[in-house]
């Protein structure tokens, strides 16, 4: 017998091994994504009564800040793959009693033929199109959908920015110096590149041009872009102090393992050991480097 209901990979991660479960570091990511929420739904321009369509609504982040921008004759739309996730939501639209203005729809972001031709006022996203092999497609469908003069406003993390200081094979692994134990490092990096090899992987392989492209082939004027590109003395997404164990259950993404369970299909314990008693001080006191690029896009139909 199991604890509790089994949930799908996009759920468990974004509820669970994205903060390796503990509230802390969720309450740090939370703080991180509030300004893209709002960066997002600003860069929308929402008008009151309007219907938005928030694909890949996950856990509901920007589709519930809409609801509160909207106003009482708004309506939003979660679209998600995962219908854990669209559970979850619906149990938080009921619980904050405005589960009468929302709507869930079980689709992917390449394919939103569930929904009609130009019925929704403005599309959303954040952080979805790096999951999504056919990125000209799934504009194609926001534009599909959109009604004459509807909006679109993404976010994007650019990945491909860091992907060459990623290499541990350059004696680097999470922005520090592992060189000491560079043939262990190239060995736990090897697990996370086989899930996600950088040439072809949807994370990987694109950049802020291809989303100006890709707008404008779907049919999209008015395409503005915004990007932000930044290396710190520390990484970002490593918080001073921050627990090892902690990031021993964190994941990066829904794809691919945690550390610990990376470096224990990798390293034998004695290798486990030596890996850990080198990068585990330099974690706790975030002495690496950080490199991180992101996007903002929105356009009109």
């Amino acid at each position: 017998m199991t604890g509790g209901p089994v949930r799908d990979r996009w759920a468990e991660w974004l509820l669970e091994r994205r903060h390796g479960g503990d509230p802390e570091d969720l309450k740090t990511t939370m703080d991180f994504l509030a300004p893209v929420r709002d960066r997002v739904l600003r860069n929308a321009a929402l008008m009151g009564g309007e219907t938005l369509l928030d694909v890949g609504a996950g856990d509901g982040l920007i589709a519930f800040g809409a609801l509160e921008l909207l106003g009482e004759g708004g309506h939003v739309i979660f679209s998600d793959i995962s219908r854990d996730l669209l559970d979850h939501s619906r149990s938080l639209a009921r619980q904050m009693g405005v589960l009468d203005r929302c709507e869930f729809v079980h689709a992917s972001a390449d394919d939103l033929s569930v929904l009609e031709e130009a019925s929704i006022d403005v599309v959303t996203t954040r952080s979805v199109l790096i999951y999504v092999k056919n990125k000209r497609r799934t504009f194609e469908e926001f534009h599909r959908v959109l009604k004459p003069g509807g909006r679109l406003s993404i976010f994007e993390p650019i990945n491909r920015f860091n992907t060459v200081d990623w290499s541990s094979e350059s004696g680097i692994y999470l922005g520090h110096d592992v060189t000491p134990v560079k043939d262990l490092a190239v060995r736990v990096q090897a697990i996370y590149e086989r899930i996600q090899p950088r040439e072809t992987d949807p994370m990987l392989d694109f950049d802020e041009r291809d989303l100006l492209a890709h707008s404008e082939e779907a049919g999209f004027g008015g395409v503005h872009l915004e990007y932000e590109a930044n290396i710190t003395h520390g990484n970002p997404y490593l918080s001073e102090g921050r627990g090892w164990e902690t990031l021993l259950k964190t994941s990066g993404n829904p794809k691919i393992p945690t550390l610990e369970e990376a470096m224990n299909e990798a390293l034998t314990a004695e290798e486990i050991e030596g890996f850990t008693a080198h990068l585990r001080p330099l974690v706790e006191r975030n002495e690496g480097k950080g490199m991180s690029a992101h996007a903002y896009l929105w356009a009109v139909k």
